[in-house]
């Protein structure tokens, strides 16, 4: 039984770090019958591992969750007054971003009230002009045109990202000029700073009503998010 404690303590201190562990020695979780409780069901942990990531996670978000939703202007899909508020860090060289933006297309259209903030935060090789050019076309008041046209084009290079600024009807001269701007630039960097705030590993990820989310969740996890949002 002692072996098996020590393993359970290292456990905990590998998922919530050894203060973690030391007070779940001293606590009331240390009392005999919840250790033996998880000592007998160790497959909990990965349950309490999911459950403490998701407060942290919450935790970081209420520090920052209005500079999160506080979008560049003209860079919102859906209703720009609308009640509810997703906000979606994106990448136009990712895979699963690509994916989502149907899901993305889909929950503004069945939800009225959903404001959707787009985190232009671009990791992948070329992404970056792309990022720049979305958020010109923000300042023109065609941030949506382009962003659908971007995404379909496939992934960002000069010829996709001129094809889908001159889709979204830009004044490219304009635009361009835009595009190299200390805003653009400063908002760029900001968004960077505010997903590692937020521990993010990488695009897609989501904060919503006090959540957050990573990666391609799907449709059904998003809408579930804005409905919880909705209610709460």
């Amino acid at each position: 039984m002692a072996m098996r404690h020590y393993l359970l303590a290292a456990l905990l201190a590998l998922v919530f770090g050894f203060a973690g562990a030391a007070l779940w020695s001293l606590s009331g979780l240390g009392d005999q019958r919840t250790r033996a409780y998880l000592l007998d069901h160790p497959e909990l942990l990965p349950e309490m591992a999911d459950r403490y990531q998701a407060q942290q996670a919450g935790e970081r978000l209420a520090k920052v969750a209005d500079d999160v939703e506080a979008p560049f202007p003209g860079a919102v899909l859906g209703n720009p007054e609308g009640t509810v508020t997703l906000v979606e860090f994106t990448d136009y060289g990712c895979t699963y971003c690509r994916m989502s933006q149907p899901e993305v297309a889909r929950l503004v259209e069945e939800n009225p009230d959903l404001r959707v903030v787009i985190r232009e935060w671009p990791i992948f090789p070329g992404s970056d002009v792309a990022a720049r050019m979305a958020l010109a076309a923000a300042n023109q008041g065609k941030f949506a045109a382009f962003h659908e046209a971007m995404f379909a084009l496939g992934p960002p290079d000069a010829a996709s990202i001129e094809k889908a600024a001159m889709t979204a009807g830009l004044d490219m001269a304009k635009a361009r000029r835009f595009a190299a701007s200390d805003a653009v630039a400063g908002e760029l960097a900001k968004n960077m700073g505010l997903a590692e705030q937020l521990g993010f590993s990488g695009t897609p990820s989501w904060a919503i009503g006090g959540r957050v989310l990573q990666g391609a969740v799907g449709y059904d996890a998003l809408q579930d998010a804005v409905a919880a949002a909705r209610g709460s």
